[in-house]
């Protein structure tokens, strides 16, 4: 009932009642003197008159019968008020019992609107509690799916080679060092599986910590190249640095390490077609900026905003072939993150480019 009609319902009943009430005494008051005949009407008025005299007579009879109906009847509606809503309240805790996520609606009724509010956050809490479980749940599928087939991949490989080579079916030591290469190769990818793994499980405790010191990312990343020379050389291609001065940033040289490492591995691994891999450093403002550009096949224009969520593939079969997890830019940009950091990602016919955007030390 809306509060314009219980309050018309409250001021019908009160002044029903009250003139039933002063009805009642005026029976009661010929009753009185029917009883007493020598006590007449003229001897009562002339009483009030003379002692109380007759407009605050009214008053003194009328009001406080006014405003006790009144406030009995304002009583009488509120509980009916209160005693619906907790029946309403009842049968919406029972619903959520039952599994609905609808809210209450929130009344002014006393401490049950009080009460319908805090149910209410204790739906939205119990919602984000369950969506988060779907996630977690859902999570953890795909990690056992993606980790099945990737495992299983090198897995058969090596089982495969090693198979050959027990059974001596090789013509000559030449294939025989191309049958332990190859089983050479599978474990170093199945290495780096485990360990993209080991970093995700890590993420998701939250256990990664970070230990902060000042480190120049110019000389890191010239160390870097230096390292992925190897890598380079076998692919045909060649590391271009523009590194423009010292860099200096407040970072785990470590974790960092590890995004450059997955950034520069994706780029001979699908760019090794544009021949060159080129990093470049520069100071902007407060900012430390990098770019890791490869110049090989573009990433598609629907790819790129998904490119860093944990087990995305650009190219599923070639990533499958090459040996992605498809965590690596998912760890890359929670490292990133864990520095106050950001990375991104361009790609268009002529290069590709991964930028990271850290914060100078001492701005």
């Amino acid at each position: 009932m809306k509060a314009s009609l219980r309050f018309v319902a409250w001021l019908f009943w009160t002044v029903v009642t009250s003139l039933i009430s002063l009805f009642l005494l005026i029976l009661l008051a010929r009753l009185f003197f029917l009883t007493f005949p020598s006590m007449t009407v003229y001897n009562v008025v002339m009483w009030i008159n003379r002692n109380i005299g007759f407009p605050e007579a009214y008053y003194l009879t009328g009001v406080p019968i006014l405003m006790l109906f009144s406030l009995y009847f304002y009583r009488r509606s509120l509980r009916r008020q209160e005693k619906r809503y907790l029946e309403q309240l009842i049968e919406e805790v029972h619903k959520i019992e039952a599994g609905s996520v609808r809210k209450i609606p929130v009344q002014n009724v006393g401490q049950l609107g009080q009460l319908a509010t805090d149910i209410n956050r204790m739906i939205d809490r119990l919602v984000t509690s369950i969506e988060d479980e779907r996630r977690a749940e859902q999570t953890k599928n795909e990690l056992i799916t993606n980790v099945s087939h990737d495992l299983r991949t090198p897995l058969t490989s090596i089982t495969g080679y090693l198979g050959l080579i027990e059974e001596d079916r090789y013509r000559d030591e030449v294939e025989l060092r191309y049958y332990v290469s190859m089983a050479y190769e599978e474990s170093l990818r199945l290495k780096q599986l485990l360990q993209d793994l080991f970093e995700y499980t890590r993420m998701q405790n939250k256990e990664m910590k970070l230990e902060f010191r000042r480190i120049n990312l110019a000389e890191m990343l010239h160390q870097m190249a230096a390292h992925f020379g190897w890598q380079l050389q076998e692919n045909g291609m060649e590391c271009r640095l523009y590194l423009h001065g010292p860099l200096y940033v407040q970072a785990d040289g470590d974790k960092l390490r590890r995004v450059y490492e997955n950034l520069m591995t994706n780029a001979i691994r699908y760019g090794h077609d544009g021949k060159y891999l080129d990093i470049r450093g520069w100071q902007e403002g407060d900012e430390i900026i990098t770019e890791v550009v490869n110049y090989g096949d573009p990433i598609p224009t629907v790819d790129l905003p998904h490119l860093f969520d944990r087990f995305y593939r650009v190219e599923k079969s070639r990533a499958s072939q090459t040996g992605g997890s498809g965590i690596g830019l998912a760890i890359a940009k929670h490292i990133v993150d864990l520095h106050h950091g950001t990375i991104s990602a361009d790609s268009n016919e002529y290069r590709t480019a991964f930028t990271v955007r850290l914060r100078r030390d001492g701005a």
